[in-house]
């Protein structure tokens, strides 16, 4: 039995789990090229401003994943717009440094608020058995 048809635990196919995984590069230059409304062209500069990094086929052709797609999507809106295409680039990075920031804040936010993780959730309890309600 090839190795794309074998069933994980679910029961799907390691072919089927690899198409839902953003970062596995499904999608040829042409096509992605298509999917985002661009020319291959466009993908190349996108590459060569190091935006995106499209994986290599076997063959050497460029492959690309969903999440690079959006990458792409989001500096052909930019350049759309008149941005020039190495400051689309720029913005699209610093988009993702905040949206990267701002789970992780998230992420701590939640943990420091369950119970008995010494966050807003309550205060701790000194040596001396009094609550400190400075966090």
């Amino acid at each position: 039995m090839p190795s794309e048809s074998r069933l994980d635990a679910e029961g799907r196919t390691q072919a089927a789990d690899r198409l839902d995984d953003d970062h596995y590069p499904a999608y040829t230059m042409g096509r992605a090229a298509a999917l985002i409304g661009a020319t291959p062209g466009f993908l190349r500069a996108l590459g060569e401003a190091d935006l995106i990094s499209p994986m290599r086929s076997e063959g050497g052709h460029r492959r690309y994943s969903r999440q690079q797609l959006r990458r792409a999507a989001r500096a052909r809106e930019l350049v759309d717009q008149g941005t020039p295409i190495e400051a689309a680039c720029r913005i699209v990075r610093l988009e993702d440094d905040l949206d990267e920031a701002l789970r992780i804040n998230e992420e701590l936010r939640r943990a420091a608020e369950r119970p008995g993780s010494g966050g807003r959730g309550g205060g701790r309890k000194s040596d001396t058995g009094e609550t400190d309600i400075r966090g």
